[in-house]
């Protein structure tokens, strides 16, 4: 991809950076509702009472002497996954997909033994992998096990969907696929792939890895042109929902499909980057002001998501 000018960036309709952080994140999110979306913990108790479904919440450790209950709470669990609260990034979070006598075995194959865990715990609370440094609270929560044909598409990591919330309205929509260079991590920055969703229909529209257009996935070899989202409608609805449980106008709504559970929200972000707009292959700028120019909002998540899907549909 060759040089494009900022004259034609900004004809395309594309968001950048400092416009979202004066235009959108500043205006409207309130710094209040941080907290909230700052905090993982935080966060799955404020969306369950919307409705919105989490990972089952199996421990919270706050305290150095409570890391003594873990080996006991994890003794008969064939997969779990430990996450600081305050984290980001995917910083600090470890995997953990199945047992091998006492190891314990993560998604890249590689195995831990029961003390690397409790000192994990312990530099979880210490604040190394938290926002500012502070220190942190580490939870404990039920695996993932991918819907298989979304996993296949995705190397080793679980495959998760961002979208871009704005007042309520979901308006972009992509899907995260770990590779090789990624670590088996949903980091576009790191490698990972992002495939571009069509708002209408929950199919594939575009794809990029390093901001560069691909049509095959670099390790798995799957095509990513034909990749439809089960269950779009509700997972649309689940993203509108997070505004009510915060209040945020403007977030990164991240989701992920359970093959038991059907779709969980994994997180919130309340500063999303932009590399959303490479992977649709157009820019955020047209959709967040067709939401600003509504004289009558809708009231209702579902009333929002079928608008989105009505207004945002691929042409």
């Amino acid at each position: 991809m060759g040089w494009i000018s900022p004259r034609t960036l900004n004809r395309l309709g594309m968001l950048n950076m400092n416009r979202r952080n004066v235009d959108y994140i500043a205006r409207y999110n309130e710094r209040s509702s941080y907290p909230l979306v700052d905090n993982k913990l935080k966060t799955k108790l404020a969306v369950a009472e919307y409705g919105v479904k989490t990972p089952r919440l199996l421990q919270v450790v706050r305290q150095q002497h409570e890391i003594s209950g873990f080996r006991e709470m994890a003794e008969d669990l064939g997969g779990f996954a430990i996450k600081p609260a305050k984290g980001s990034g995917g910083k600090g979070i470890t995997v953990i997909t199945g047992r091998d006598g006492d190891d314990y075995i993560k998604a890249s194959g590689s195995r831990l033994a029961a003390g690397d865990l409790e000192r994990h715990l312990t530099n979880i609370l210490a604040g190394l992998y938290s926002l500012a440094g502070t220190p942190d609270v580490a939870i404990v929560e039920s695996l993932v096990e991918s819907e298989p044909t979304l996993a296949r598409f995705s190397f080793q990591g679980v495959p998760d969907i961002r979208i871009v919330v704005f007042r309520g309205y979901p308006v972009m929509a992509m899907l995260r696929l770990a590779t090789k260079a990624s670590d088996g991590k949903a980091n576009l920055h790191q490698g990972a792939v992002g495939v571009g969703l069509d708002i209408g229909t929950g199919r594939s529209l575009n794809a990029v890895q390093f901001n560069r257009p691909i049509v095959l996935h670099p390790d798995t070899g799957h095509a990513l042109e034909n990749i439809d989202i089960d269950a779009w409608d509700e997972m649309l609805e689940m993203a509108a929902r997070c505004y009510e449980a915060t209040g945020l106008g403007y977030m990164g709504v991240d989701l992920v499909v359970d093959d038991k559970e059907g779709p969980l929200l994994l997180e919130l972000n309340a500063r999303p980057g932009l590399a959303i707009q490479m992977a649709n292959g157009r820019g955020l700028l047209p959709r967040l002001r067709t939401i600003e120019r509504l004289k009558r909002p809708h009231f209702t998540p579902r009333d929002r998501a079928n608008y989105a899907m009505e207004v945002f549909a691929a042409l």
